[in-house]
């Protein structure tokens, strides 16, 4: 597939985009990534599976079949138990450490014909399904449980699930707990939507290409905020972009934590990956920094843990949505610049290094739209023979079109969907475009809070 950053092509401001699809990539165990299952049978106490979860992001479903007592979520041999309990129409979120059982919280339930433990970083969510889907009806983060996110820790615990206590025989309340349960899966959580995309490319800006697919990565929104998504890689097929198949899972170890740092890019430069992401896994005002690493390792399939370092980037504020390209000899970094999180205030910025040196050393900056306020998602693009930077501004409305010195020369004609939309523009053989974008549109709000969206949207030029 030729790239119009080797062809030319339309130049970007000439061309207009209308939607054509839309579509809510919905996942609780992650298609693709099971790494446990158990057909329909009686199960006495609980089973746990041989494997565990890579990082705190883990979910089991369960179909619940005609037994009075069901469990599901994470457990150790040692009898350690994080997750939910359903004892006929009382669903819990229960933590076991050393003997001692505690709720964390409780709720009363139609009884559901599935249900679903799920982790995202340490906040834990019970989900049940009465036929029509998943909805999450409890969900905490156990300040009194163990920290999930040290890996010294989760190498403990195995997917689990079962009828009753930890051995067989009867609960604390004398019944027996022998019960028939339907099919079970397990594995990496996958997503209650996507946001941040961004087109995995060649140090010149050409979309990499494997099989006649492009690649993306996308943020995996999470069952909570900023601490609860992940980073994802999808392959992208140009002509059914709504058929979007996730082939890895990109998960963070930094700070002697398992984190799911996302809103980052992957370059492929020779023989290794070069990798950006943004420190969302831990997020706290004033914390959110670029990070960077480099591998050999195909980051386009499977489950990565990235071993990243802070980027230096010209700049005394917070700082994510990183992008790289090699443009004339010189590495060009976009990055968000945010000298305020409380409230949110942040805009586009440039930085680049002198000729010949690597990527990550003497990077300066170039420009900065310091004017605006609430624009993010910087993304490098190549068009009509020259580079631009593409941006979206939330107050504006629109998606701004920088110069490489940050000067707005116009804005894509593009619908404007809500949240802060990142304009990924994807070039076909033809010389038209897709855009790829997100919207604000949640999930359970009501219950999860902000940070569960978005809906995919495909735009395409004419």
């Amino acid at each position: 597939m030729s790239s119009d950053g080797e062809s030319g092509g339309t130049a970007i401001l000439d061309l207009t985009f209308s939607q054509v699809a839309r579509f809510r990539p919905f996942q609780i165990v992650a298609d693709g990534f099971v790494q446990a299952t158990d057909r329909p049978r009686a199960h006495t106490g609980l089973t746990l599976s041989e494997a565990g979860p890579p990082a705190p992001f883990a979910a089991v479903e369960v179909e619940t079949g005609d037994s009075d007592t069901v469990r599901a979520g994470l457990a150790t041999p040692a009898g350690d138990f994080v997750g939910l309990v359903l004892r006929d129409d009382r669903l819990a979120l229960e933590v076991r450490r050393a003997g001692r059982s505690s709720t964390v919280k409780r709720t009363t339930v139609h009884r559901p014909s599935r249900l679903a433990f799920a982790l995202c970083e340490n906040r834990i969510t019970a989900l049940t399904d009465h036929g029509s889907g998943w909805q999450p009806v409890l969900t905490a983060r156990p300040r009194k449980g163990p920290d999930l996110r040290r890996p010294e820790t989760l190498a403990g615990y195995r997917y689990a699930w079962g009828t009753g206590p930890d051995t067989a025989g009867p609960d604390r309340t004398g019944r027996d707990t022998t019960g028939q349960l339907g099919a079970v899966r397990a594995g990496p959580f996958g997503m209650t939507g996507l946001r941040d995309p961004h087109l995995v490319t060649h140090a010149d800006g050409r979309p990499y290409e494997r099989d006649g697919r492009l690649y993306l990565t996308w943020t995996c929104a999470g069952l909570g905020g900023f601490r609860q998504a992940h980073w994802g890689v999808f392959a992208l097929d140009p002509d059914d972009p709504a058929g979007l198949e996730q082939t890895a899972q990109l998960y963070t170890a930094r700070d002697g934590l398992l984190l799911g740092d996302h809103a980052g890019h992957l370059v492929r430069d020779g023989d290794r990956w070069i990798v950006l992401t943004s420190a969302w896994g831990d997020f706290r005002p004033g914390s959110v920094h670029v990070r960077h690493t480099e591998t050999a390792a195909d980051l386009l399939t499977g489950v990565h843990l990235l071993h990243t370092q802070p980027l230096a980037l010209p700049t005394r504020h917070a700082t994510w949505d990183p992008g790289l390209a090699l443009i004339d000899g010189r590495w060009h970094v976009s990055f968000v610049e945010s000298a305020s999180q409380r409230p949110f205030r942040f805009h586009p910025a440039l930085a680049a290094g002198p000729p010949g040196t690597p990527w990550q050393e003497s990077l300066q900056l170039r420009g900065a739209a310091s004017h605006l306020t609430q624009c993010e998602g910087p993304l490098l693009t190549r068009s009509g023979g020259r580079w631009w930077l593409l941006a979206s501004d939330g107050d504006g409305r629109g998606y701004p079109v920088f110069d490489l010195d940050l000067h707005e020369r116009d804005r894509l004609h593009a619908p404007y969907p809500t949240n802060i939309p990142h304009p990924q523009t994807v070039p076909l053989p033809d010389g038209s475009r897709l855009l790829l974008t997100f919207d604000g549109t949640g999930y359970a709000e009501q219950t999860m809070g902000y940070g569960g969206h978005g809906d995919v949207l495909v735009m395409r030029s004419t």
